[in-house]
């Protein structure tokens, strides 16, 4: 699937919202999704009508909700199962509607932060293309070689190469990340790999932790046993190299070994937050610590971002920086050669 069918977040906090108030008035799920199907947003609606529909038939909510994966994020749909299982999902809607305004808070905050820098690179580009399009025309009528003329492009042609080089080049990327084979071990490979990226892998590990401690600590508080409760909420993490090491916490617990050693064997945690999982697991208090770092994860993703942006727009003011200044000393060495012509 190359473009997200998934609901809009401003939605999916909408619908959280009505979740949130509706269950605990005491309605029913049946009637929630009834009422939306009729009053809700367009978006919603043809959703909440199928899914009321299959509510009546005596489906579960998660059974009715799985058949619409495609328009739900996965943390949604985990927390949705973990809700109906517990009896929790009020509870469980509320987290949500928090935890989604956050996200939207912090995407419009980095849309706001990196539109400036979106549009200087883009025009970068565009001024590389210039140069090899015009150094290489100067050269042609001075009938000398080009003095700017990366992998040998030169010239309109050259720039146009250059153009489809450099777009379809990120065009490739983002199709070949958003195709990657449905088989969870490539994926988890990907995911690992992202999040180690420098910069950019921080960041992507913040929301990832942000998800992960809010899962566990409503899992925690829900009664399931800790096995269960790991799996959910290591699927929860939305990050595939999480979800992939579901099997190998499981049967570190099985063998009788605390949390904290079956999440050291991940290599995923560091060594300061399984510090802090040995603390809560010791003193009985791991819901409220992992309540405690949702919160630090939380910020921690606000103010990665905040970073990341700063230095996307300093990266694309260097590359403006060193083209301009090639340009303006080839200019000046065409023209003093030119004067030096001339003379002779």
């Amino acid at each position: 699937m190359l473009f997200s069918k998934q609901l809009p977040l401003p939605r999916i906090i909408e619908l959280c919202r009505v979740l949130r108030h509706n269950l605990a008035a005491g309605l029913t799920l049946k009637t929630v999704f009834q009422q939306q199907a009729k009053r809700g947003s367009f978006q919603i609606r043809p959703i909440a009508d199928r899914v009321a529909l299959r509510l009546e038939q005596g489906e579960s909510l998660v059974a009715a909700l799985e058949q619409e994966r495609d328009r739900f994020p996965t943390l949604f749909l985990s927390l949705t199962r973990l809700g109906e299982e517990t009896g929790h999902l009020p509870e469980i809607y509320a987290e949500l509607e928090k935890y989604y305004s956050l996200q939207w808070k912090l995407r419009k905050e980095f849309r706001s932060k990196s539109l400036m820098p979106a549009i200087q690179f883009v025009l970068a580009i565009f001024v590389i293309a210039g140069l090899i399009m015009i150094m290489g025309m100067i050269s042609s009528a001075a009938g000398g070689k080009p003095l700017f003329a990366p992998f040998g492009l030169t010239g309109p042609r050259g720039a146009l190469m250059f153009l489809i080089f450099v777009f379809g080049g990120m065009g490739l990327l983002y199709l070949g990340y958003r195709t990657v084979p449905g088989m969870l071990k490539q994926k988890a490979a990907v995911d690992g790999l992202l999040i180690r990226i420098p910069s950019l892998g921080p960041c992507l590990y913040a929301f990832v932790m942000s998800r992960f401690t809010m899962a566990l600590h409503l899992t925690l508080d829900s009664g399931l046993t800790i096995i269960k409760g790991l799996r959910l909420s290591l699927n929860a993490a939305g990050n595939a190299a999480f979800a992939f090491k579901a099997d190998v916490v499981a049967e570190t617990l099985k063998s009788g070994e605390p949390l904290v050693d079956a999440l050291a064997r991940t290599r995923l945690f560091s060594e300061e937050f399984l510090n802090i999982v040995a603390v809560g697991e010791e003193s009985g208090r791991l819901p409220e610590v992992m309540r405690q770092q949702t919160d630090y994860w939380n910020e921690e993703a606000t103010r990665k971002i905040t970073v990341l942006t700063k230095l996307a727009a300093i990266s694309v003011w260097l590359v403006y920086a060193v083209f301009m200044i090639f340009m303006i000393f080839s200019i000046a060495q065409i023209y003093f050669n030119a004067l030096g012509g001339a003379g002779r």
